[in-house]
């Protein structure tokens, strides 16, 4: 009996761990956000190929606010590796598209239940830039 309670707790414990967790890693992101100056978020966003507006929303959106978008790649047979090397202002702004995404819920499902090549024209934001993408066999991970 004290192993079938122990572990919805052991579960529900880790969940709030998590969250403690992504909540200390944003307001630590936040803070160092804060501490930039214009001069600052401009230099590194050159560095970075990206607008300072494409930085700050990555910035907020935080270090795994895109992981979404190569995995919808993937699923679309596209090699995000070689997007990112032959297209790379083209591969930042998508993440940006996809870091500021009200959608993820439905991505990320579509994504677990392997049918988001049948559905992310609904809700995706890269959808249009996704379907470029499949039409160039140069860039397909099924050649």
């Amino acid at each position: 009996m004290t192993l079938a309670i122990a572990e919805p707790i052991c579960q529900s414990l880790t969940q709030i761990l998590s969250w403690f967790a992504k909540s200390f890693e944003a307001s630590a992101e936040a803070d160092i956000l804060a501490a930039m100056d214009e001069k600052d978020i401009m230099a590194l966003a050159e560095d970075c190929g990206i607008s300072p507006d494409q930085l700050l929303v990555l910035l907020k959106a935080g270090p795994h606010g895109a992981d979404e978008m190569p995995q919808m790649m993937r699923a679309l047979n596209i090699d995000p590796a070689e997007v990112e090397l032959r297209m790379r202002k083209l591969f930042r702004h998508m993440q940006t598209t996809c870091a500021a995404c009200g959608a993820k819920d439905q991505c990320r499902r579509d994504l677990v239940h392997a049918v988001a090549d049948q559905s992310f024209m609904d809700y995706c934001g890269n959808a249009e830039t996704l379907n470029a993408l499949r039409a160039d066999p140069d860039l397909l991970t099924e050649r």
